[in-house]
């Protein structure tokens, strides 16, 4: 595709998203539309995986639920729907995607926080 066509159709970056890795605990605040109305809906969780770039670039989002299930949600990095995305924390991870932790629960889910030098 030529390049002008390329830029001309991609979405803008949201600057409400900071840079986000695998292994960051991350709040993403979701604008959730209902018939007329308009809320917020809060999503915490583990990012396990970042993927792509551009228009397709993505991240999934795994949190445990009640009962011990885990629920997985992937959103767009150039969605308009995303209000904001904070990071909670850092953890040391040292693979890209971390897929691991689905067969994990407890204790053993747990990541080492990555400690910043300041």
């Amino acid at each position: 595709m030529k390049e002008h066509i390329r830029k001309a159709i991609e979405a803008p970056v949201n600057p409400n998203i900071p840079d986000i890795k695998p292994g960051d605990s991350v709040v993403v605040e979701v604008i959730i539309k209902e018939a007329d109305k308009e809320r917020m809906q809060e999503f915490k969780g583990t990012v396990i995986k970042t993927r792509g770039s551009g228009n397709n670039a993505s991240f999934t989002v795994r949190r445990i639920a009640s009962h011990g299930i885990g629920v997985e949600r992937s959103f767009l990095l150039r969605s308009p729907r995303i209000a904001k995305v904070s990071i909670t924390r850092r953890s040391k991870v040292r693979r890209s995607k971390l897929y691991y932790m689905r067969a994990l629960t407890g204790k053993k889910a747990r990541l080492k926080e990555k400690r910043s030098v300041e």
